[in-house]
C-alpha cells in the first residue's frame, strides 16, 4: 500500500520544535488551507504538518456509512496519517509530543486513528466529527490514550455530524482513557468557533509548557 503524501508544513521548524500537529482537512478541503489555523493557534514553538488527500477527499462515502464502502481508501488515509506519525518519531518527537487534529472528515480520520493506534498523544482535537462507522460498529479498540487530552467540538444541528455521534465518541475515547473535553454549540452551523480555537490552544499551552496546563470541563 502507498502511503505517501504531499505535506505542507508551517509553524517552527522540526530542527527547533517543541512538538508537532498533523493537521487533517475536511472533504474537498486543502492541506495548505488548514495551515492557515497555524496562524490563529499562534504557537511558535510548533511545528505543523498537512498531508493533502488525494483528490481532496479520505474517503469517498459519509463516515455514517457501512467501512466496507470506504475501503481501501479509509485504510490508505489511516496508513498515511500512522507514516507521519512514524515520521515524526524517528525526529524525536514521541507520540506525547505529536497532536492529531482535524476537521469534518479528517476530525473523523484523527479520532479514528486515535482509537485503533490509542496510546498517550499531546493531544487529539476532532472539529466537527465523530469516530467512523454506521450506528451499532463494535468499538472494540485496544490500547489506551492515557490520560491524552481529547477536545470534542461540534454544533447540536451539524447537517454532517449527528449530535449522538460526537456523545458516543466522547464515551468510547473517555473509556480508552482520554481526557476528554466535548463543547456542543447550540444551532451552529459547520464551521470552527473562537471557543473552539480557545480549547485548541489551551491544548497546545499543555502540550508545550504541560506546568502551565488547565483543564476545562465539559460543556452540553
Amino acid at each position: 500500500m502507498n502511503t505517501a503524501a504531499h505535506i505542507e508544513t508551517a509553524g517552527a521548524p522540526l530542527s527547533r520544535a517543541k512538538a508537532a500537529m498533523i493537521l487533517l482537512h475536511g472533504r474537498g478541503a486543502t492541506a495548505e488551507g488548514m495551515l492557515d489555523l497555524a496562524e490563529v493557534f499562534a504557537q511558535p514553538d510548533m511545528a505543523y504538518l498537512a498531508p493533502q488527500a488525494p483528490g481532496r477527499t479520505w474517503y469517498p462515502h459519509s463516515f455514517l456509512a457501512p467501512i466496507a464502502q470506504n475501503e481501501p481508501h479509509l485504510s490508505r488515509a489511516l496508513a498515511q496519517v500512522g507514516a507521519l506519525v512514524e515520521d515524526l518519531g524517528r525526529k524525536g518527537f514521541g507520540p506525547e509530543k505529536i497532536v492529531l487534529l482535524g476537521f469534518s472528515q479528517g476530525g473523523c480520520l484523527a479520532l479514528e486513528y486515535a482509537a485503533r493506534n490509542a496510546q498517550r498523544y499531546g493531544a487529539v482535537i476532532g472539529l466537527s466529527s465523530g469516530l467512523i462507522g454506521p450506528e451499532g460498529t463494535p468499538r472494540t479498540y485496544g490500547g489506551s490514550l492515557a490520560g491524552t487530552r481529547v477536545v470534542l467540538g461540534c454544533s447540536d444541528v451539524d447537517a454532517h455530524i449527528p449530535v449522538g455521534r460526537v456523545h458516543e465518541s466522547a464515551r468510547v475515547l473517555s473509556a480508552l482513557g482520554g481526557d476528554v473535553i466535548k463543547r456542543i454549540y447550540p444551532g451552529m452551523g459547520h464551521t470552527i468557533n473562537d471557543d473552539e480555537i480557545s480549547q485548541v490552544r489551551a491544548a497546545l499551552s499543555g502540550v508545550l509548557h504541560p506546568e502551565f496546563s488547565n483543564n476545562p470541563r465539559d460543556v452540553h
